[in-house]
């Protein structure tokens, strides 16, 4: 087992110092990023806009490209997962507790509270909540994560490179690559890593507390988020242990199963019809607005705008703060596959999962709120999944069902993160040790702890935002090096293309 090197030594130092901050003066720390977190997405939207897009149009440019026959791997390497498994350890990792946490919330909120572009409460409300919750949650994010994944992968599996951010980059940086600028850049994917995770973490436990307390009236304070990320730290450091091919492996294929379920009971016990109809009519208005979508910024109108910088930067970030962790697993599982299947499958398989999620959970609870029946919009945004929940048969029981989902998503998000921040911390070992996994693990909870004690919520967004803008640089860096490499490598194994047809060969 390799050993930790420098980029863990410091980038474990920054963390531990925010830990510290964070825990002493916690006011002056949320209001520090707060401040940071405005001027970014006040200054930066249309960049994050531009670039996300530009990410997408470099995926879509290698799904159909000669390039996308190049595996990612040699030639004889087969894949060493399965492709349901593979599947369910990309989504789970990919979106997780995200997915459950505002499966509701947000469709809700862009009907009820405040709505993308139009008045609330009306049908055109409706049809703007499904169709940017579609926008947030599809192409574009697994867009982010599927290139920054991809780059890792074919510089581990095809290059012989470690599994490190800055060894993607050699064609670009050359011997710097492996100096001081490629350390640096290491260490702010390690510390983008952390923040994302441990954002991902806090949401988890604000959930899981707002079901306890909607349930069993537990008090919905730090204390009891404490106690819960407590005892789920303790069964992902368990899950840890066991390594990638039992612990992550059966956890992932346990969140579909359980996602399955849960989906499968609010999809018959919803308004199954609005549900379905609500489904294809949004992927036609998804696919029909998606440029318009991808660039808009609102210049002109004030409060349109703050809507954008509150949902869609804030989305934009998250994915870039969260790709390099999920681009390094995704990268981990996915040897022996083609470019081509690559990006097919992390572009569209969990998109269009997503979407039908969506669907079921956002329309039920719109319907609901719809009809009259209940006020979601009402509720916590951590409550609203099992204010809609309630209303069901037997909802207590699903509400419970819903609970153990999120802690399981909870577990393999946090297992994963540190198997993920192991690799990139000991050279890029493929199977770091567990004392240095346990070291991150203890990492994680602490800084998701301290955001949450800062400013709760809004301490996780804001400080999400700001870890992501400097990794944005790195993946625009990855992308010009893959394509750098790629057409150097379709030279050399792909068949040239005939400059005649092959009846004028013939004849000659």
């Amino acid at each position: 087992m390799k050993k930790a090197t420098s980029v863990f030594y410091i980038s474990a130092s920054i963390i531990l110092a925010l830990v510290v901050i964070g825990a002493l003066i916690p006011k002056a720390f949320e209001q520090f990023t707060a401040n940071v977190q405005g001027f970014l997405t006040d200054s930066f939207g249309w960049y994050y806009l531009i670039i996300v897009t530009c990410f997408v149009a470099v995926c879509l440019y290698l799904l159909f490209s000669p390039m996308g026959k190049i595996k990612l791997g040699k030639a004889e390497d087969k894949p060493e997962f399965s492709r349901p498994t593979w599947l369910a350890m990309l989504f789970s990792a990919g979106v997780g507790i995200g997915l459950v946490f505002y499966g509701t919330a947000e469709p809700i909120s862009h009907y009820a509270i405040s709505s993308p572009t139009g008045e609330t409460g009306t049908n055109t409300a409706i049809r703007e909540a499904m169709q940017y919750t579609f926008f947030h949650w599809g192409i574009h994010a697994w867009a982010v994560y599927g290139l920054v994944a991809m780059t890792l992968a074919y510089f581990m599996f095809r290059r012989g490179e470690p599994g490190l951010i800055s060894a993607t980059l050699k064609p670009i940086l050359g011997r710097h690559a492996s100096g001081g600028i490629g350390k640096t850049i290491d260490v702010i994917a390690v510390i983008s890593t952390v923040i994302g995770v441990a954002t991902s973490l806090g949401f988890g436990a604000v959930q899981i507390n707002g079901g306890l307390s909607y349930l069993f009236g537990v008090p919905s304070n730090m204390t009891t988020q404490f106690i819960i990320i407590l005892a789920v730290t303790v069964l992902f450091m368990i899950s840890a242990l066991t390594g990638l091919g039992k612990g992550i492996k059966i956890l992932s294929n346990v969140n579909m199963l359980l996602a399955a379920g849960l989906l499968a009971l609010v999809f018959i016990f919803g308004p199954t019809l609005f549900t379905l109809n609500l489904f294809t009519d949004t992927i036609g208005r998804y696919l029909q607005n998606f440029l318009n979508m991808s660039f808009r910024i609102s210049p002109l109108n004030e409060e349109n705008r703050a809507w954008i910088n509150g949902w869609t930067i804030f989305y934009w970030a998250w994915w870039i703060s969260w790709s390099p962790f999920v681009g390094i697993f995704i990268a981990r599982v996915s040897k022996g596959r083609t470019i081509r299947e690559f990006v097919a499958y992390v572009l569209l398989a969990p998109s269009l999962l997503g979407f039908l999620w969506f669907s079921v959970f956002g329309g039920s609870a719109i319907s609901l709120e719809q009809s009259g029946q209940t006020i979601i919009s009402a509720l916590a945004t951590e409550q609203s999944l099992f204010g809609m929940l309630d209303t069901f048969p037997f909802g207590h029981i699903i509400s419970i069902f819903a609970i153990c989902l999120i802690g399981t998503f909870f577990i393999t998000s946090a297992d994963s993160g540190t198997f993920v921040l192991g690799m990139m911390t000991t050279n890029g070992s493929q199977n770091p040790n567990n004392m240095l996994k346990m070291v991150w693990g203890a990492l994680l909870t602490s800084i998701a702890l301290v955001l949450l004690y800062s400013g709760g919520l809004q301490a996780l967004q804001n400080t999400m935002i700001i870890a992501a803008f400097p990794f944005s640089f790195v993946i625009i860096m990855m992308a010009s090096s893959l394509l750098k490499s790629l057409k150097q490598d379709a030279k050399e194994t792909l068949p040239a293309k005939r400059k005649t047809s092959p009846i004028l060969e013939k004849k000659a």
